[in-house]
C-alpha cells in the first residue's frame, strides 16, 4: 500500500521537533544536566558533557532544523517506501 511522503516527512517532522521542544523545556528549567546524568549513568557511563545556559534564539533555531531535517528524511523514506512496494 502506497504512503503519502508529504504526511510521512510533516509526522516524522513534527515528532523530532515536539522531542526537542521537551530538550529546550529541560534546558529552560535546569532539569537537562541531572537527566543527562541519569542516562548515562544507566548505561554505567561518565557523562562527559556539560549542558550550557538557556538561550531562545538557540532552542527555536534548534526546534526548527530539527523539522526540517526529519522533514525531508521522512519524505525520503515515503518515496522509498513507494518504490519499493511498487506493483
Amino acid at each position: 500500500m502506497p504512503v503519502n511522503a508529504s504526511k510521512v516527512g510533516l509526522a516524522l517532522g513534527t515528532f523530532a521537533a515536539l522531542v526537542h521542544l521537551v530538550w529546550a523545556a529541560l534546558v529552560g528549567f535546569g532539569a537537562a544536566q541531572p537527566f543527562m546524568s541519569w542516562v548515562y549513568g544507566m548505561h554505567f557511563l561518565d557523562n562527559p558533557f556539560t549542558v550550557q545556559p538557556f538561550a531562545l534564539g538557540r532552542a527555536v533555531l534548534l526546534i526548527v532544523i530539527a523539522f526540517v531535517v526529519a522533514n525531508i528524511v521522512g519524505w525520503i523514506l515515503g518515496t522509498l517506501w513507494n518504490w519499493v512496494h511498487k506493483k
